[in-house]
């Protein structure tokens, strides 16, 4: 039990008596004699109370001042969040009055504490009368807090499925299992709902609101059906399902034998399958994937999937591919090509290639010469550059999209400061026309108003830009993994970026990796 103290009231003479802890209980502590006294009015000698305690006397003077008896008391102690209550009650003085249980309850109603209020904790204390000891005397409800709604998927989601390679060291593009097959009546994704919670109360009786939980909805395209409970997606048809954007889809692909003047444009919710030939001048636009089996020639092509072509691409400087996923092609000649996910090839020449994870490019061939060769993680590569010293140029280490929409950012804030240059004069000189007096037409009033919009909107559009500029400059950062490996033979010549470092090879070199470190580009052995 703990220590605890009690005051004494004689004439002329006020004094402390102090009553020993037992067992493992806590001595009385000379800063709440101290704070019990304050409370109360009564002055007192601090050195007298820390003689008392230090020395274990059991009784000492404090004034020499007659004080009135001073009735059983309590410090009470709401926690900052007001969900817990506790009393700590002190003895009456020697001939003091002792408190009601009662009196106590309506003390704590007075004060606001009117939820959960612990009767038989209330009552332990009047019974046992045991001073200087917390007691819980009141406890609110805490808030049950919910959980989040969340989708799960029944069929495979992950991108990143890579091709294998033959015996012969040639890719396999025939087996690349990056298509989810589904068949009607199958149940393609489940949404559990969010779970909302249980609303709490403090001591006061206000209500505690549990944590808010995200809201999820099914997002799906064609050939699918909401189940009755709103809960499922159900394929209608046999096809393939893919994920894209977070909206499901369900396919049962369009086949094609070549993209030419038969066809025209295809545009396409699902997959697309091209048996031939996609000629040059024509375009390609799939949600899903876009597989070619022959070879494509300078044509756009933009899936919000994976694009897949069996026998190469040359874009004649013209083709075009854009990829939400990845870009897995027997080569790439003169052609732009973007993917978010990787791009795998068996050989890269003059082309323009960006990839948000890794560029591949293993095969038999295995050569990236000319153009630009970019990644955000890795590229992974035979041969890098040529024995004639192409201008050859691969970067890993920052996302290439950002990099790229830095640059058209650029051009459309150089092109609307033209705009500016070129109309500021203009309505310089038709303010000052007005200025001396001189009356414009209507028609010359209506042109330079529509000049004044112009000037407007391109500085407008000059601050945006800028500002988005600003914010995905400080976004670009350096990779710590990002590397360049060369599994065969470098050329002097090409030029490697890591991040915001770069170096020119100057002589050849074999078998190498090349990473940032101490920040510069550092060859090391594989």
């Amino acid at each position: 039990m703990n220590g605890y103290f009690q005051l004494v009231c004689d004439k002329n003479r006020t004094s402390i008596r102090i009553f020993p802890a037992t067992g493992e209980g806590k001595a009385v502590s000379v800063v709440e004699i101290g704070e019990y006294l304050s409370n109360r009015g009564i002055s007192y000698d601090r050195s007298a109370l820390v003689e008392i305690v230090g020395n274990g006397r059991q009784e000492i003077e404090i004034n020499k001042i007659t004080c009135s008896q001073v009735r059983e008391g309590y410090k009470l102690v709401i926690s900052p969040d007001k969900m817990q209550v506790i009393a700590r009650f002190y003895p009456p003085s020697i001939n003091g009055e002792k408190m009601s249980a009662h009196e106590f309850v309506d003390d704590l109603k007075f004060k606001r504490v009117n939820y959960g209020i612990n009767e038989e904790e209330i009552e332990r204390f009047f019974n046992e009368r045991i001073y200087c000891q917390d007691y819980i005397v009141a406890e609110g409800t805490q808030p049950r807090h919910g959980a989040d709604a969340y989708i799960e998927y029944y069929f495979n989601t992950d991108l990143s499925a890579k091709p294998t390679l033959k015996e012969d060291g040639s890719v396999d593009f025939f087996n690349l299992n990056t298509i989810s097959h589904c068949r009607q009546g199958d149940v393609l994704a489940k949404l559990f709902p969010e779970d909302l919670g249980d609303v709490g109360y403090n001591v006061e009786g206000e209500k505690v609101k549990p944590r808010d939980v995200k809201k999820c909805k099914l997002k799906f395209g064609r050939n699918i059906t909401l189940s009755d409970d709103k809960l499922s997606l159900i394929s209608d048809v046999d096809g393939h399902v893919s994920l894209v954007e977070g909206k499901v889809f369900v396919s049962d692909v369009l086949t094609v034998e070549n993209v030419d003047s038969s066809t025209g444009n295809i545009e396409y919710d699902g997959n697309v399958q091209v048996n031939g030939t996609v000629c040059a001048n024509f375009s390609v636009k799939a949600r899903g994937n876009i597989e070619v089996n022959g070879v494509v020639e300078g044509a756009q092509m933009e899936a919000g999937g994976d694009i897949i072509i069996a026998k190469g691409m040359n874009g004649m400087g013209k083709g075009v591919l854009n990829a939400n996923g990845n870009i897995i092609s027997k080569f790439l000649e003169n052609t732009t090509a973007t993917a978010l996910g990787y791009v795998s090839a068996e050989s890269i020449l003059h082309s323009t290639v960006y990839a948000g994870d890794e560029i591949m490019v293993t095969g038999r061939r295995g050569f990236i010469t000319g153009g630009r060769v970019c990644a955000t993680n890795a590229i992974n590569v035979k041969t890098l550059g040529s024995s004639m010293g192409t201008d050859t140029l691969v970067e890993v280490g920052a996302d290439p999209t950002i990099k790229v929409r830095i640059q058209n950012l650029q051009w459309d804030i150089a092109n609307a400061s033209r705009v500016i240059k070129s109309v500021k004069p203009l309505i310089d000189a038709a303010r000052q026309k007005k200025a001396k007096g001189i009356k414009l037409t209507p028609e010359q009033l209506q042109y330079t108003k529509s000049l004044i919009a112009l000037h407007k909107v391109k500085e407008k559009e000059i601050e945006d830009k800028a500002e988005e500029m600003e914010k995905l400059q400080e976004s670009i950062g350096t990779y710590c993994n990002a590397q360049i490996i060369v599994t065969g033979v470098v050329f002097p010549g090409t030029k490697i970026c890591i991040g915001d470092v770069s170096m020119v090879i100057q002589r050849e070199a074999k078998y190498c990796r090349f990473i940032k470190e101490d920040g510069d580009v550092k060859l090391t052995a594989i």
